[in-house]
């Protein structure tokens, strides 16, 4: 997996929710019993875990914002922070495997 194609999928994703309001947000996402942001903000610690680990630095709580429409900022953001840490290519499947998840049980 390249740092090109984990953009490429995460990409699609936003693109995709970047345009929601807070009722899409809220409601259930197909898969699951949690909300598509509950959904969406997991994914987003996911990766931030991702990142942390590949520089070599603890894991932090990403917070969960008052605003879900911040969301894909937030998404845009630690995805960001994996591609720069060069991440390897298990690490960037992995990110890619868990976008792709995501993105299907939306």
């Amino acid at each position: 997996m390249s740092a090109a194609e984990l953009d490429q999928v995460m990409r699609l994703l936003v693109r995709q929710i970047v345009h929601w309001q807070q009722p899409r947000w809220s409601a259930i996402a197909t898969t699951g019993n949690v909300s598509r942001a509950d959904l969406v903000h997991r994914l987003v610690q996911e990766i931030a875990n991702l990142a942390a680990d590949a520089e070599g630095e603890p894991r932090r709580v990403v917070p969960r914002l008052d605003n879900d429409l911040a969301l894909p900022d937030q998404l845009r953001v630690v995805t960001a922070d994996l591609l720069a840490a060069d991440a390897g290519a298990e690490a960037l499947a992995r990110a890619a495997a868990e976008v792709t998840a995501t993105r299907n049980a939306l």
